[in-house]
């Protein structure tokens, strides 16, 4: 396992994107709308991570009660799964508390969340290993 990624709340992506932009040499940069979670990505590629802003489509996304109650900030840490569905089981025989089941994220990968109270106050999300890319010869 390994950290995938930071996901950060903002209010407005394209805002947000800006003064990423100012800090981070940004190698690969790639935006998206989930629909299912109600929320706008864009996803910064730094040399061993990535950094996720993430703004809400909707009133009703989850996003968009985060930044109403705590405002703009780092919303959950993402830990990529190897094997999903084994790692999801352990947490769970583990007592880790999950919201909601498996689901799509973004880029079509599975997600799904641990709840904060089971590790520290810490939202953290397990999401799917990306699909290994095969190179060309």
């Amino acid at each position: 396992m390994r950290v995938d990624h930071i996901a950060i709340a903002v209010n407005n992506v394209d805002e947000a994107l800006k003064n990423y932009q100012k800090i981070l040499n940004v190698n690969h940069l790639e935006i998206e709308v989930v629909p299912n979670e109600k929320v706008k990505v864009a996803m910064l590629e730094l040399e061993d991570t990535r950094i996720e802003l993430m703004e809400p489509t909707a009133d009703d996304s989850p996003i968009k009660k985060f930044l109403v109650e705590r405002g703009e900030g780092i919303h959950h840490i993402a830990i990529t799964a190897d094997d999903i569905e084994k790692d999801v089981a352990r947490a769970s025989a583990n007592g880790m508390r999950m919201l909601g089941g498996l689901r799509t994220g973004s880029y079509g990968r599975r997600i799904t969340f641990i709840h904060p109270k089971s590790l520290n106050g810490v939202l953290t999300e397990f999401c799917e290993a990306p699909p290994k890319e095969s190179k060309a010869e």
